[in-house]
């Protein structure tokens, strides 16, 4: 089965992905969604946790990261090499993250990838030697990244968007929260947190959705409802102009500028989307930020700027990047405000559009071959509340995406004046306020 259809509309070719989906809450108060794919050689499982690492107490910030990047290292059943010994003879694997597990197997294996998802869902052990390795493989990444200019002008600029909070930290936490974190954390963590009331389990392959569902039912008959899901309240910062800088003697300066962005579900994303093939993220020098910057005044190789992909069923971020020379630090930061002010006081032109209209369309459909990637899709689709239909709606709203969409967007979500500047290199954090 092909991964997308073309259909006439518009301008052109309309790519329309096709994910079909049939839903069921298990018996133990999980939610499934299984996408039956005839012929698919692979067959790909996400598990998702609501809450992740919003669900990390104080002081302890890492423990999601670790619960789930470490669930594979052994079970109350079997150790690591009995896992994979198990797996990877089918071309299996698993992984997790602060969210939850995810795996992908032969298609005839599909039972075999449940059944070690779902006792390491259970039962993971968290062994006291794989976790001290884990801890300190991260800890001595975080002793590299306090010194890295560019990981801690990425790593400020996220504080100054996102104010002190979870969201505003790293998933993998402090290095004094990290290394505080026992086994005994992470059994407690699963335990509390890894609940069927807040899974959501999708399934993409060669399956029969009902044998899907009766097989999960049986594996999962134990898991027990745990307390209801409660998020803390985020407070984030209001829109104003903030700055940081990381001091370092270097020959190069990391910038990022922006501010706080949008959720997932807002309905201007696809009109966004391609705002931001126009200003920052299209092709080659098709987009503006990087034909200016790049192109026509050499200031870097790397230069970006977007505010869709990071949406997510929190605020993202508007972005934009670049790594240049000290003393083109202030040509740099102008550019990225007159290019986001002209594209609110501009109509784009046609022709312009067209190329990222055209872009948008034409990797719309790349991916969706993979099942990891349908997976996915389901989960996120279910979380944010997306319609059904989302796969052929969202194309056809890119396709009909306007020059006077894109002005009403920008001037509607992008805040030149009340930008979020972080800087490393030689630079002082007195001295940034007044580039913008």
């Amino acid at each position: 089965m092909s991964a997308f259809t073309d259909l006439a509309a518009g301008r052109g070719q309309v790519p329309v992905v096709v994910v079909p989906r049939e839903r069921f809450e298990l018996d133990c108060g999980a939610q499934l969604l299984v996408s039956a794919r005839p012929g698919a050689p692979i067959t790909a499982v996400s598990v998702h946790l609501r809450g992740g690492r919003s669900q990390d107490t104080a002081g302890k910030e890492g423990t999601a990261f670790l619960t789930g990047t470490l669930a594979d290292k052994g079970t109350d059943v079997r150790d690591e090499l009995e896992l994979a010994a198990l797996l990877e003879p089918a071309g299996g694997g698993i992984r997790g993250d602060a969210s939850g597990l995810s795996g992908a197997i032969q298609r005839d294996s599909w039972k075999l990838l449940l059944d070690v998802l779902c006792e390491t869902l259970l039962g993971a052990a968290y062994p006291a030697q794989p976790v001290k390795s884990q801890q300190e493989r991260i800890l001595a990444r975080m002793e590299s990244q306090d010194v890295d200019p560019h990981a801690q002008a990425a790593r400020r600029f996220r504080r100054l968007v996102y104010g002190r909070n979870w969201l505003g930290g790293s998933a993998t936490g402090s290095s004094a929260s990290l290394a505080s974190i026992t086994p005994a954390d992470l059994r407690r963590h699963r335990k509390r947190h890894w609940r069927p009331e807040r899974a959501l389990i999708a399934v993409c392959g060669d399956v029969e959705p009902q044998k899907v569902r009766r097989h999960l039912n049986r594996l999962l008959r134990s898991w027990k409802k745990g307390r209801p899901l409660e998020v803390p309240p985020l407070r984030l910062p209001k829109l104003a102009v903030r700055v940081d800088a990381f001091r370092r003697q270097r020959e190069q300066v990391h910038v990022y500028l922006g501010h706080l962005g949008i959720k997932r579900a807002d309905p201007d994303y696809a009109a966004l989307t391609v705002m931001d093939h126009v200003l920052g993220t299209g092709p080659g020098f098709t987009n503006r930020i990087t034909r200016r910057l790049r192109d026509e005044l050499g200031l870097a190789y790397s230069v970006q700027a977007d505010i869709h992909s990071s949406s997510g069923l929190r605020p993202g971020m508007f972005r934009a990047y670049i790594g240049t020379s000290p003393q083109h630090l202030p040509t740099a930061v102008q550019g990225f405000l007159h290019e986001m002010r002209r594209i609110q006081e501009e109509p784009v032109g046609a022709d312009e559009l067209d190329v990222a209209r055209d872009f948008v369309l034409g990797s719309f459909a790349l991916g969706f071959e993979r099942a990891s990637r349908r997976a996915a899709f389901l989960v996120a689709s279910e979380l944010h509340n997306l319609p059904d239909d989302v796969l052929e709606l969202l194309p056809r709203e890119i396709a009909a995406v306007t020059a006077e969409d894109i002005q009403r967007v920008a001037n509607k979500h992008l805040y030149p004046d009340k930008c979020c500047l972080s800087v490393a290199g030689p630079v002082n954090k007195r001295d940034l306020r007044g580039l913008l």
